[in-house]
């Protein structure tokens, strides 16, 4: 087995899939809402800390690769493995419909600055092909541009999450609310769109297959990955909401680069400097949920739970048809949702589909472990047993909130506001026939080791 990912490599990649383009674009996309997102962002990032620790544990007691859908199989059986690893795929390929579409926010800070539809697609195909090219050439290279993205990346975040703390203006966090709806409404509404800035907190766990010692080093890579990406990202979203009037904040899709430039007194250099960082950024997580996109259905297939076409590897060892047919859906998904609406409706959808997809192997992650903790009690092994279901319960409790939440609010089209939901049904429902075609050839998963 090709274990090329130490733990820099492992903790790289959780951050180059956490941090890509989904926290620069948050300002811009919670103009509508205000700077009561900040709070949004804080109860977030208790529910991705608690999914991180999840994880972490689920990792040691399950160091198998697929993650999500590991846990959910082991625990439930085939067909609730087949439904997590379909919604996790869903929620792969259409995130990274998602990124490159807030990856073209960035880009088009140099290029295509009217923002005509035709080469927005233009570049955003360039955007999922050249990654997926990567990751078909080995996990090596995929490995190396993922660890100097991450630290290219953490740049324009550090020097947001501190520089930018002195250059704040209060008067800048008035009026906190300005949805419309109550302040909670708000609150549930911005959590929603703010959780796809931390999808990626289980990759580590669903590339198991590729990490050395993945007992140890994935939960400590997810840890440490989800806890850096946390600090900066608070601070840095502070930052800018109080850097930038609210109003400003709406008007260019380029957020970090506007805070820049008033930094800097004025000019351009330093936004055009920080776009340039965000596009290295949103790259590399391209680059990382490239590999992510086929290590699920890897892990499934092996388990004859997905056609076996997904679990063939080429010459140098990559999933082949994971990475091709994963990069065609994603295209497929960012042309289909560039009709007829605008970037800022485009990215919020796609967002907040994945959201729902996301939440499902997460809210059944959760579950896993409550079993297996009731279970190791009962059989009289309760060490950690408060701590773990303490954190799987926030865990579960989260994963229902974004779900409740993942409404397209602020439409009066009824297919916009449900648009999210719509998309992730029809997904679904085309993972119906890829079920009945592979239901006779699942194997009986394994036995759950014994809690340590």
């Amino acid at each position: 087995m090709n274990r090329s990912l130490g733990l820099p490599q492992a903790t790289a990649l959780i951050l180059g899939t956490i941090i890509g383009v989904g926290i620069f674009n948050l300002p811009y996309s919670l103009s509508g809402i205000g700077p009561i997102s900040i709070v949004a962002m804080v109860l977030t990032t208790i529910g991705a800390l608690a999914l991180a620790l999840l994880f972490a544990v689920l990792s040691r007691r399950v160091p198998a690769d697929g993650g999500p859908y590991a846990y959910a199989r082991s625990a439930f059986g085939n067909p609730v493995g087949f439904v997590n690893a379909w919604s996790y795929w869903i929620t792969a390929w259409a995130g990274n419909a998602a990124i490159v579409t807030g990856w073209v926010f960035y880009v088009e800070h140099f290029v295509n600055k009217d923002g005509v539809t035709g080469w927005s697609i233009v570049i955003a195909l360039i955007g999922l092909w050249i990654p997926a090219l990567i990751n078909l050439s080995g996990v090596k290279n995929m490995g190396a541009v993922q660890l100097w993205t991450s630290v290219i990346k953490f740049i324009p975040l550090i020097i947001m999450s501190t520089v930018g703390l002195f250059f704040i203006s209060t008067a800048n966090y008035k009026p906190a609310n300005i949805s419309g709806d109550s302040d909670w409404q708000a609150i549930g509404a911005a959590m929603a769109i703010c959780l796809f800035s931390y999808l990626g907190v289980e990759c580590a766990a669903v590339a198991a297959a590729k990490v050395r010692d993945p007992a140890r080093n994935v939960p400590r890579a997810t840890v440490l990955g989800t806890l850096s990406a946390a600090v900066v990202y608070l601070l840095s979203m502070i930052a800018v909401f109080g850097i930038v009037p609210t109003a400003t904040l709406g008007e260019d899709k380029a957020s970090y680069s506007v805070a820049a430039n008033v930094m800097a007194g004025g000019g351009t250099w330093a936004g055009d400097l920080t776009a340039l960082a965000v596009i290295v950024s949103g790259f590399g997580a391209l680059n990382g949920w490239t590999m992510i996109c086929a290590e699920m259905p890897l892990a499934a297939a092996k388990d004859g739970v997905f056609p076996a076409l997904f679990g063939k590897t080429s010459s140098r060892g990559v999933p082949t048809a994971g990475i091709l047919s994963s990069t065609v859906f994603g295209s497929l998904a960012m042309v289909v949702s560039y009709m007829g609406a605008s970037g800022a409706t485009v990215f919020n959808t796609l967002v907040l589909m994945t959201g729902i997809t996301a939440a499902v192997p997460y809210a059944f992650s959760a579950l896993a472990q409550l079993k297996w903790r009731v279970q190791d009690r009962r059989a009289g092994n309760g060490a950690r047993f408060a701590r773990d279901s303490t954190i799987a319960l926030v865990s579960l409790f989260f994963s229902i909130l974004f779900v409740w939440y993942s409404r397209n609010t602020g439409h009066d089209d009824w297919y916009v506001v449900w648009g999210p939901f719509l998309m992730a049904g029809a997904a679904f429902l085309l993972g119906v026939p890829v079920y009945l075609s592979v239901r006779n050839r699942m194997t009986a998963p394994p036995p759950v080791p014994a809690y340590e």
